[in-house]
């Protein structure tokens, strides 16, 4: 029995600007009913990936397959079954909610009706409301409805939480949540990593224009090879550290240090702790802050690349 026809199916795709190459052969499958999270610091190529997937972006070279369809062959039957939110959508300021939601639900053939949506994003006490008076958490929700209007069965999310209080942010997991229970598909980027572990069953993360790593969130953390995090300061005493005494610790599989903060991925915490107590104070280097986390996707990250998701 052949294997379903993933949703999205991206082949060699390229894109460069002047002197720059965001998207450089990138290869992708998503299948359908599943939320996909593609990762990665600003810079490594993420929104212009999307935005090809999306066909706001003509790409160099490479094949995207949507839905079974292309771009170039069913752009407009394309347009009536995706949804997209913009990481940042400008909404006229003067219009109010339902008249936004009337706005755009003109553009398709389908859709819920445009209270019903309204409700879904939990925005009905300021339906009649102007855009410019939401708060930047209703202007998101705002954004998500415009995106769901059409009734979409691929929904693109370009970083939708960015710049939201956590309330705001769990509100609108709660409504991707939903929109997963109904069979259909997501494409989501986004820098929040306790996001993506908690939204898709797939991720990629992307540096300089390439996958550097694809799978779920629990299989590239298991990737790593250790269990913990351990990490503390020292304020000032951190320059005369032993590095490389500390590598040797019992437990201890990799050390980063970097401004002051020193970092230890280890194996079994139980051990690693005492073990670096002890050579902490065999070096004569106080303490001054101690964490210690499971590994995560960041972790991940920061050891592929050496980069943490928000660098610049």
């Amino acid at each position: 029995m052949l294997a379903p026809a993933p949703a999205l199916r991206v082949r060699n795709l390229r894109k460069t600007y002047k002197d720059v190459v965001a998207v450089d052969g990138l290869d992708l499958d998503v299948s359908a009913g599943q939320c996909f999270g593609l990762l990665g610091p600003n810079g490594a190529g993420k929104t212009t990936t999307i935005e090809i997937c999306e066909g706001l972006t003509e790409p160099d070279s490479g094949d995207v397959e949507l839905l079974g369809m292309r771009w170039d062959t069913h752009a407009g039957e394309l347009r009536q079954r995706l949804g997209i939110q913009l990481q940042e959508t400008q909404l006229a300021d003067k219009v109010t909610v339902i008249e936004t939601i009337r706005l755009f639900s003109s553009f398709f053939r389908h859709g819920p009706p445009p209270a019903e949506v309204i409700a879904l994003v939990q925005l009905e006490e300021k339906v009649n409301a102007r855009v410019g008076g939401l708060s930047g958490g209703q202007k998101q929700r705002l954004a998500l409805a415009c995106a769901l209007v059409g009734d979409p069965d691929f929904l693109f999310l370009d970083e939708p939480t960015t710049g939201l209080d956590p309330q705001a942010r769990r509100q609108l997991w709660e409504l991707i949540e939903r929109f997963k229970l109904q069979g259909r598909t997501i494409l989501l980027t986004t820098h929040y990593m306790d996001e993506a572990e908690q939204l898709c069953e797939r991720v990629a993360i992307m540096d300089h224009g390439k996958v550097i790593a694809l799978g779920t969130p629990r299989e590239l953390i298991t990737s790593l090879g250790v269990e913990h995090v351990v990490e503390f300061s020292a304020g000032g005493a951190a320059k005369a550290l032993e590095i490389p005494a500390l590598r040797r610790l019992d437990g201890v599989r990799e050390v980063q240090a970097e401004n002051g903060t020193v970092k230890l991925q280890v194996t079994e915490l139980h051990r690693a702790v005492p073990a670096l107590l002890d050579e902490l104070a065999r070096q004569g280097v106080p303490l001054t802050e101690l964490r210690t986390h499971s590994a995560t996707l960041e972790d991940v990250f920061v050891t592929l690349t050496g980069r943490h998701l928000r660098d610049e």
